[in-house]
């Protein structure tokens, strides 16, 4: 079976490790007339094509920075940054993998036989965070009035942002898509008019404790989709360095190892591959690959400047508070 560690220890660049493992899994996929190994092509090209062309990334970065330039006026005394990245190749690989293995244990599960392969390629048409944007704040303590308490300010603070980012962003060619989450519940906080096109993860977090608001949007200029995070900077200590961060990765690896031990070996080739990928690549010692522009001396001390494993930057916007001794209305 072909799979993107095999392509990792040869010292190439990241295009051309893309490219070789694209060409060997289609010819496969040919030959065996996997269906799904063509769709994994195609969305494999995807991410090939976002690293290989900057012009629409920079028109992207500048419409976005607008939003930026309004919080530098508007929330003047905030400390914030935004981020942009590219979601890099190790983590939209076990992601598209991972969608299969989860999509045909939760069918199995529900219905005691496997779906067709048509219910999977249309599951695997749904990835929308390819690129992201994050913005970040932190409240300074000294913007604190008394018996005022910092995290719920920066709560209010975050969801007055979001109330006013879609229809911001609306004018810079980007359309707003509903979101596809049901059963989660939103803040009160939110606009009730926006309460369909946001994943509320601040007000009712995920099991392992992450907590975001997500939106996603359609970029009507570059043709492509994106998603925007909002998080204060308590919220996104946890999810990068934090507990949600690591219990993310345990929940994940145990759900994984109990989903294989409820299908057989051999009953599902299409689950049989995917759920061999994702372990491959939770599996992979990073000190041992070689690819050109990346090192890594374990699997936490990484230096990644070609996006295989931290994601490909696009942009950082910062704007640090002053320190003012007067409170802010």
């Amino acid at each position: 079976m072909i799979k993107l560690n095999d392509y990792l220890y040869d010292g190439e660049t990241i295009f051309r490790i893309l490219q070789k493992y694209m060409d060997d899994l289609e010819a496969s996929a040919m030959d065996s007339h996997n269906q799904i190994d063509i769709v994994h092509c195609s969305f494999l090209e995807t991410i090939y094509e976002l690293l290989e062309h900057n012009e629409f990334l920079t028109s992207q970065s500048q419409r976005i920075r607008e939003f930026y330039k309004y919080m530098v006026e508007k929330y003047y005394y905030l400390a914030f940054t935004f981020k942009g990245r590219i979601k890099s190749i190790i983590r939209s690989e076990e992601k598209f993998n991972r969608y299969i293995v989860d999509f045909i244990y939760e069918y199995y599960q529900r219905y005691h036989h496997f779906p067709a392969i048509q219910e999977v390629k249309e599951k695997l048409s749904c990835f929308r965070d390819l690129i992201a944007y994050r913005i970040v704040i932190s409240l300074p303590k000294c913007h604190l009035k008394e018996g005022q308490d910092r995290e719920e300010e920066e709560i209010k603070l975050l969801y007055e942002i979001a109330n006013a980012l879609p229809s911001f962003l609306s004018e810079q060619g980007f359309a707003v898509v509903k979101s596809n989450l049901e059963g989660r519940e939103c803040s009160d906080l939110l606009d009730e008019n926006l309460r369909d096109i946001y994943r509320d993860y601040v007000h009712e977090p995920t099991s392992a404790g992450y907590r975001s608001l997500h939106l996603t949007l359609f970029d009507e200029m570059a043709r492509c989709y994106v998603e925007v995070q909002l998080r204060t900077k308590a919220m996104d200590d946890s999810a990068e360095i934090g507990n949600s961060n690591h219990l993310r990765y345990v929940k994940a690896q145990e759900q994984q190892h109990s989903r294989r031990n409820e299908i057989p070996v051999g009953e599902c080739l299409y689950f049989d591959e995917a759920y061999e990928r994702v372990v491959a690549l939770e599996d992979i010692d990073l000190s041992k690959i070689d690819v050109n522009m990346f090192t890594a001396e374990n699997n936490s001390l990484i230096n990644d400047g070609c996006g295989l494993f931290r994601g490909r930057q696009i942009l950082p916007f910062e704007h640090l508070s002053r320190f003012q001794n007067g409170l802010v209305d």
